[in-house]
């Protein structure tokens, strides 16, 4: 695996399963096959697939992959349970409009503060649903 590789740069289904630590810890091989069941049962995940039937996945699909272990693995949702997080239309990302930082300026912005806790409220209220 060649670790100069850019934040940028597609990555193969090896490369994804070894960076998330799917791998077998009995025997050592990578778990791909995760990787691919997931794909079956979530949309958002879409590799480009090239000649020879090898998946490339973009930095994007690569984060959807790294919050569905997270939901699953840490969270101990089920995959329906994912799918109604992922499917949400209104679903946000909680920083996606705004650079945190330590010393900005904006975090003392009202309205930019009163979003954020709504954010983080819709989603404490979706995460309750699934106890």
């Amino acid at each position: 695996m060649n670790n100069n590789k850019s934040q940028d740069a597609y990555k193969t289904i090896g490369e994804i399963a070894r960076e998330l630590g799917l791998v077998d810890q009995k025997t050592g091989l990578i778990q791909t096959h995760t990787i691919r069941y997931w794909e079956t049962q979530f949309k958002q995940i879409k590799p480009t697939i090239k000649a020879g039937k090898r998946r490339y996945y973009s930095p994007k699909d690569f984060e959807t992959i790294k919050y569905i272990k997270y939901l699953l693995k840490e969270k101990g949702l089920t995959i329906i349970g994912v799918k109604k997080i992922l499917n949400k239309s209104n679903f946000e990302k909680l920083d996606e409009d705004i650079d945190l930082g330590l010393y900005k300026q904006n975090l003392l912005n009202t309205k930019v503060i009163k979003k954020k806790i709504k954010n983080i409220s819709k989603i404490i209220k979706e995460l309750k649903k699934f106890k």
